[in-house]
């Protein structure tokens, strides 16, 4: 064997690994790959551990070592769960990792207690609530008392909001000492930046970026949608976003059909750049009756685009009302329409200013690296 490859064998052999579980294989590449790069640049052996995706999981395999796993996000089956478990228990026992990071509820859970029996330091990420804290369900009893299971063994939460972390103290399920806020999981200030409209219309277009469901205010935006339309021509409202999903309040393919055929809406599917599709948006908008921090609305203040959001947990430390933005009242398209024709009837300038407020906000408070340096400095200090 070569003096070289020993060396750089001997080298990884050293290497603390971290393993980051995400539950899908896109959110993956696109919201964790960039951290996975900070944490091999400072000398950090990243694997990925997602359900196999055949577009998303080849591509992270290009720079990381990734492993599958089955994980059926928004199921409720304790076995299929209980599998989850013997899964990430025979890989971490394989892997070793000296820590493991996770984002979203099933790996937050069930990773964090395979961890714990394993002797591996944690860190979870809770990225947001959704539709299980919306609605108060027994499901809702169960994961709260998973998470106060698991979460007792992390060395350190990260929270995307102060709301979601009081709920959390306050309900007993994590300590508070463990707990630290994080901007949302930030935005690569260098990939979304402002771009001139390439369009070859005068529309005026509003843009709603989100998975279709109705916890994300689509039916509200639909009806706001005509409301406007009775008053006003040459406006276009489009929609960004994955449709049919795995989750109770899904909207339906025919439903968005039955919009797209009456002329409400464009649908512009789903797409890897989504810059392109902001740059030619004139406002963004996203009435979700809850969120973590909703990186569509940090994006468009990046690409200093006006936004609209409700006025609830996550959007509203996105928008500051009437500088980068307006917010407006949850589930009220009445209010959501107001809120429309304020923004469709200020002056180009005035929404100019709007969207520089919005890039100046973003580059102080929510750049990446800010995420990523909280990480390197939580990990050195666990790992110490």
């Amino acid at each position: 064997m070569d003096s070289v490859h020993f060396r750089d064998m001997e080298k990884e052999s050293i290497m603390k690994k971290v393993v980051i579980a995400v539950n899908n294989a896109w959110s993956a590449y696109n919201f964790r790959l960039n951290l996975a790069k900070g944490l091999k640049e400072n000398g950090y052996k990243v694997v990925f551990i997602v359900p196999y995706d055949n577009k998303y999981s080849l591509l992270i395999k290009k720079e990381f070592d990734c492993f599958d796993i089955d994980i059926d996000a928004k199921g409720v089956n304790p076995i299929s769960d209980f599998k989850i478990m013997i899964s990430l228990y025979k890989l971490y026992k394989e892997l070793k990792p000296d820590l493991v990071l996770t984002f979203t509820i099933k790996p937050n859970i069930y990773s964090s207690i395979v961890s714990a029996l394993l002797g591996v330091k944690s860190i979870s990420n809770i990225t947001g609530l959704g539709t299980l804290f919306i609605k108060q369900t027994f499901i809702t009893k169960v994961a709260k008392l998973l998470y106060e299971v698991a979460l007792r063994f992390n060395s350190r939460v990260f929270f995307q909001n102060s709301d979601d972390k009081e709920l959390f103290i306050s309900n007993s399920l994590v300590s508070e000492d463990k707990c630290e806020l994080l901007p949302g999981s930030g935005v690569d200030l260098n990939k979304f930046i402002p771009k001139i409209k390439n369009t070859n219309d005068d529309k005026f277009k509003f843009l709603l970026i989100a998975r279709l469901l109705k916890d994300k205010g689509i039916l509200e935006f639909v009806e706001a949608i005509k409301i406007i339309k009775s008053k006003y021509e040459n406006i276009e409202f489009q929609v960004l976003g994955e449709v049919g999903v795995a989750n109770k309040t899904a909207v339906t393919k025919k439903e968005l059909q039955t919009w797209i055929d009456e002329g409400l809406v464009t649908y512009l599917g789903i797409t890897d750049f989504v810059q392109d599709v902001i740059a030619n948006a004139d406002c963004v908008v996203l009435p979700s009756y809850r969120e973590g921090t909703p990186r569509s609305l940090l994006e468009a203040c990046s690409m200093e685009k006006p936004i609209i959001a409700t006025n609830v947990v996550g959007c509203k430390e996105v928008v500051d009302n009437g500088i980068n933005g307006f917010l407006c009242e949850v589930k009220s398209a009445g209010d959501l329409a107001d809120k429309m024709q304020m923004m469709i009837n200020l002056s180009s300038e005035e929404r100019t200013v709007m969207g520089r407020a919005g890039r100046k906000k973003i580059v102080e408070k929510f750049d990446e690296k800010i995420v990523i340096n909280k990480y390197l400095e939580s990990i050195k200090e666990i790992l110490a």
